[in-house]
């Protein structure tokens, strides 16, 4: 029963003890900055390798989503794309670790929906908020990698009527 407050004031004696020598002894200062800019760049480093791997996840995923093939057919297409919205919506909701999985699903559709301009636009209005940023940030990525989705930045899509004679 002796021990608490023994312990309190142990505790509370130690945190004076390292405010006075944090305040008072630069050699301490010094160790404790070094050690903070030590533990930063570990976390740069570590954010950096996540960031690598991360693009090797997506490219890895665009690679077999080409691999598997996209429908062809209207009615084939269409249910392909409810899908693929469907499940990515899904993984949406259940967290931002199922980030790179829901813009894969969101890829997909992509890939099949006939104006993906205005698709991009659809999923910034419907993907849920909390979880919208890292899986349209990786949309975003699949996109710029993958030159055969039309998207540019221009507001209209181009149109064939200037082209007519053009060969």
């Amino acid at each position: 029963m002796h021990s608490y407050p023994l312990l309190t004031l142990n505790s509370l004696a130690y945190a004076v003890y390292f405010d006075h020598r944090r305040r008072n002894d630069p050699n301490f200062r010094k160790a404790l900055r070094r050690e903070h800019r030590r533990q930063a760049k570990v976390a740069k480093e570590e954010a950096e390798a996540q960031g690598i791997q991360q693009r090797e996840a997506i490219k890895a995923a665009m690679a077999e989503a080409r691999e598997e093939g996209f429908p062809t057919d209207a009615e084939e297409r269409e249910a392909y794309f409810m899908n693929e919205v469907g499940k990515g919506e899904q993984l949406c909701q259940e967290g931002p670790e199922l980030a790179v999985d829901a813009a894969l699903c969101f890829y997909k559709a992509l890939k099949v929906y006939p104006s993906p301009r205005d698709l991009i636009s659809i999923y910034d209005k419907t993907v849920p908020k909390p979880s919208q940023q890292p899986v349209l940030d990786i949309l975003a990525e699949m996109i710029a990698s993958d030159p055969s989705i039309p998207v540019g930045l221009g507001g209209s899509p181009p149109s064939d009527s200037g082209a007519a004679g053009v060969e």
